[in-house]
């Protein structure tokens, strides 16, 4: 039985990682930090509280990771642990750097001197890349690297530690440059939940606007579950690589809402443009080229832009039991 290590499990990527690992008959380790509110800590993992063993550890403490590491005896371990904002990590650019760019060497640290033969995936961004795009419109693996936030920066420093790590100790670590993905576990304040529970609210009365920040920015969007399909892909090969994950098709912010206001018969003018919500820097245009996955590794995205949101629409118009007629499902 291969035994795996989950840094953040109780993120929206590490529920859906574990399920996926839990099916293949993995043992899975699960690390969470202490939250003031436990009631909400574990909320995307309940439903497989029982088959996971959760373990209290940071990825600031070297020393929780230690221990964790010799409890579990990982053969395979997923950093998915991060402050994962991009908007918060201008707000808090210290502890972002921290906890998302050293806390990762933290964890590689550990891991070469307890078990240096366990493969690791590193959850990359495509927020490393900034606006460098290449000339077919594109990102890929070879597109310079830069970022236009502190979360982007903390991400690139991951990547790098990783890389070098990988070719001084020979270690098997691979970056996945994740692309955007979401799905009904995704947090309320990143803006594709945002405004899908933003639309829901103003159907049922509940609130009377949406408040958002730059809606002419596009993002490659694709679903949770076929991007952790992708890091488990990575992990089961010969040898360590880099790989980006993306769907290849952008839309806007713009596109984002109108297509959940339709869906929901939601009339979009409802939606205001507050400076509270952009960035200090803008990031404007993400479009992902994850040929090298594909065609080496057999991956492809099995939900469209349009297929996530209708489950999201779903899940948040009836997480209260209450009917949306209008949802087109």
């Amino acid at each position: 039985m291969k035994t795996a290590l989950i840094t953040g499990i109780n993120g929206q990527d590490g529920s859906y990682l574990a399920e996926l690992l839990l099916e293949k008959g993995y043992d899975v380790w699960g690390t969470i930090r202490r939250n003031s509110s436990p009631e909400y800590n574990t909320t995307r993992v309940d439903h497989i509280f029982g088959r996971v063993k959760m373990v209290y550890a940071d990825l600031t403490d070297m020393s929780s990771l230690v221990s964790v590491l010799q409890k579990s005896k990982p053969t395979e371990v997923y950093n998915l642990g991060a402050q994962s904002h991009v908007r918060v990590s201008f707000d808090a650019p210290i502890y972002t750097a921290e906890a998302t760019g050293l806390g990762t060497l933290n964890l590689l640290e550990a891991i070469r001197l307890t078990c240096p033969k366990a493969r690791v995936y590193q959850a990359s961004s495509s927020e490393m890349f900034g606006n460098n795009i290449d000339a077919d419109g594109f990102q890929r693996e070879t597109t310079p690297m830069a970022p236009v936030s502190p979360y982007g920066c903390a991400k690139v420093f991951s990547y790098n530690i990783c890389n070098n790590y990988k070719n001084s100790y020979d270690m098997h670590i691979s970056n996945g440059i994740l692309f955007n993905h979401e799905s009904p576990r995704r947090g309320i304040n990143f803006v594709t939940n945002k405004v899908v529970n933003g639309a829901v609210d103003i159907k049922l009365g509940r609130k009377n606007h949406l408040l958002l920040g730059n809606v002419s920015a596009s993002r490659d969007w694709g679903h949770a579950k076929d991007y952790v399909k992708a890091m488990w892909m990575m992990l089961q090969q010969d040898e360590p690589d880099n790989y980006c994950c993306s769907t290849g098709v952008s839309h806007t912010v713009q596109d984002l809402v109108d297509y959940t206001f339709n869906t929901l018969g939601v009339d979009t003018a409802l939606v205001k443009k507050h400076v509270q919500f952009e960035r200090p820097e803008e990031l404007q245009h993400l479009k992902g080229d994850s040929t090298k996955l594909r065609k080496k590794l057999g991956w492809e995205p099995t939900y469209t832009f349009e297929t996530m949101l209708d489950e999201m629409i779903f899940a948040a118009a009836n997480k209260d039991n209450k009917d949306v007629d209008t949802v087109k499902l």
